[in-house]
């Protein structure tokens, strides 16, 4: 059973939404503030966390930025802020997705099943792979079964969908993919976002890669590439 943690100060709004998505059989955890957040995710390892950001003790971002591993977890925010800054905030920061208040139910039952969706198909393909459940592109590892990623054999941290699209590019080494196209495969194609969340995404890619950023090629007016030695 897929468990969901929703984190919001607001009561009636963290109670309406545990309430709608646990008629849909999913195991529901609540939190009113951020610490308390942490506390559960640490505990229960939701697979899915619905995330308010503005909340007591620690916001949305906060809770973001000190979840320990999110590389299994997928993350829906729940913001009033409906800047493009506001939302390319919570991206960076690991967010898969988010919702801007007020908004209907159905939205966010949508969102969710879209989010596990995505979640159940990365588990899908792990399993493919449970012989060789091992890519190496130069200086670079996946353990895909462990979804964990390593650069000159030490871990690296990285969230749940920046995993994908790291394990996506090394699979399809020196094929060029367009933006749109990325987003289909690793993020599913009724994602509510746009292109600029692959460029986010591959810029914090390239920071945990260090020397080895350079393997992911930017193609002009195209997309994007994995090399499979840096050029």
């Amino acid at each position: 059973m897929t468990k969901i943690l929703v984190a919001d100060d607001e009561e009636n709004i963290t109670d309406a939404i545990a309430y709608a998505l646990g008629r849909e059989d999913y195991q529901i955890y609540k939190a009113y503030d951020g610490k308390e957040a942490l506390d559960i995710i640490r505990k229960e390892q939701p697979d899915i966390l619905i995330l308010d950001i503005m909340m007591p003790e620690y916001n949305g971002y906060d809770v973001c930025k000190n979840i320990e591993n999110t590389s299994k977890m997928g993350i829906i925010m729940l913001t009033a802020k409906s800047t493009l800054v506001d939302k390319i905030l919570g991206l960076e920061l690991g967010a898969d997705d988010y919702i801007t208040k007020p908004f209907e139910m159905q939205e966010l039952l949508a969102r969710v099943r879209s989010l596990e969706r995505r979640i159940n198909k990365n588990d899908d393909v792990s399993r493919e792979l449970i012989d060789d459940n091992i890519l190496e592109v130069d200086g670079i590892k996946v353990n895909v079964l462990e979804r964990v990623a390593y650069v000159d054999n030490k871990q690296i941290d990285l969230k749940a969908r920046e995993f994908d699209l790291l394990f996506f590019l090394m699979k399809n080494v020196k094929i060029t993919f367009t933006r749109d196209i990325i987003l289909d495969r690793v993020w599913d194609m009724d994602y509510y976002g746009g292109t600029r969340t692959v460029d986010i995404h591959i810029q914090r890619i390239r920071k945990q890669l260090g020397k080895y950023s350079y393997l992911i090629k930017t193609i002009p007016k195209v997309g994007y590439k994995m090399l499979e030695h840096i050029e």
